[in-house]
């Protein structure tokens, strides 16, 4: 892959969307006065627009990274879904608090994974070892999770209660995420990130102090600045289908583009519309089969006749959707995780 297309890919797909996020800021300053229903709506137009297609690429990322047959290609990723997404939702079923902490730090995970390789695509230096990059994937990651839970816990508790609903009485869900959002806890949470953090920024200045590029690190630095403040100030709902859209689907998108040498091509000539018809064709039959995941698990959540009947309230709708992204993102993890060891995304060295 030459410098000029990775270049490109990088400004398309994460420079440009961190500026638009950052002039957002103002927007999302506002969003606590708002309804919850708001930043619902948010969600699901951001998951209708990008965020379900994002990991629609799947089965052709053994085929494209690794050079596997069609067949094998398909046959693999489309195992790992239907074992992985079916125990999400058996676990949702039987330990739902359990299932939901564990979907929150599976995503933890995942969007710090996410953003590491967007830093490895644009060569940042100030990250030679797994240790470093580790961190700042802890780092990155945890901000959609950890800041609005320390800045809005009201409503990052409501849509706990909403989630864990869908399999248990109101007053049993309430009850059950109480240890969850205890003073205690936030705190931890809270001294966990900023001590991160501060580690996280200042081993690469130190490194940066050693000879590292400079631009790389403020680059770095400056978005894990605008990601708490976005964080902070949204609020959870609303900050999360914005990141979700905006920021974390459209990296992942540049890795796939770069993956196909036809939607690479389109790249280096300049055509971005190209490209992203190139995904967007190839992404097509697997999100509309996300959405069918999301119909499959409405209907069978304790819920379900409410759901069937029309009468699922923006709660339930959003709490249906979560579960079934859970079912998603445990397999496209393991895909991505996959796609990481393939490209040495983790070893420590100069990124390639």
């Amino acid at each position: 892959m030459t410098d000029p297309i990775r270049s490109r890919v990088d400004r398309w797909f994460a420079r440009s969307p961190a500026l638009a996020l950052a002039a957002l800021l103002p927007v999302g300053a506002a969003t606590p006065l708002f309804p919850v229903e708001v930043g619902v709506a948010v969600f699901a137009l951001a998951t209708l627009a990008v965020g379900m297609a994002h990991g629609a690429v799947d089965h052709l990322v053994p085929l494209r990274a690794a050079g596997v047959s069609p067949r094998r290609s398909f046959a693999a990723v489309g195992g790992v879904y239907a074992v992985f997404g079916g125990a999400v939702v058996l676990g949702f079923a039987v330990a739902p608090v359990a299932a939901f902490v564990g979907f929150v730090a599976l995503t933890w995970i995942h969007w710090g994974q996410g953003d590491i390789a967007m830093l490895a695509l644009a060569g940042v230096e100030h990250l030679p070892t797994t240790a470093e990059r580790g961190l700042a994937a802890a780092v990155r990651g945890g901000l959609p999770m950890a800041v609005p839970l320390l800045a809005h816990p009201d409503e990052y508790r409501l849509v706990a209660e909403w989630t864990v609903g869908l399999f248990l009485a109101d007053a049993a869900a309430s009850a059950a995420v109480d240890p969850l959002f205890a003073p205690a806890v936030r705190t931890v949470v809270a001294i966990i990130m900023v001590t991160a953090t501060f580690a996280s920024i200042g081993a690469g200045y130190v490194r940066v102090r050693g000879g590292a590029d400079r631009r790389g690190w403020l680059r770095d630095a400056g978005e894990v600045a605008l990601l708490w403040a976005w964080f902070l100030l949204a609020a959870p709902v609303f900050a999360i289908g914005v990141y979700f859209a905006l920021w974390h689907s459209l990296r992942h998108v540049s890795r796939l583009v770069l993956l196909d040498p036809a939607a690479a091509g389109a790249v280096a000539a300049g055509d971005l519309r190209g490209a992203l018809a190139r995904f967007a064709r190839d992404a097509a039959p697997l999100t509309l089969g996300g959405f069918l995941v999301v119909a499959a698990v409405g209907l069978a959540v304790p819920r379900g006749p409410e759901v069937a009947a029309g009468t699922v309230s923006p709660g339930d709708a959003l709490a249906v959707s979560l579960v079934a992204i859970a079912a998603l993102t445990l397999p496209h993890v393991a895909v991505v995780a996959w796609l990481d060891r393939r490209q040495g995304l983790w070893r420590s060295g100069p990124f390639g």
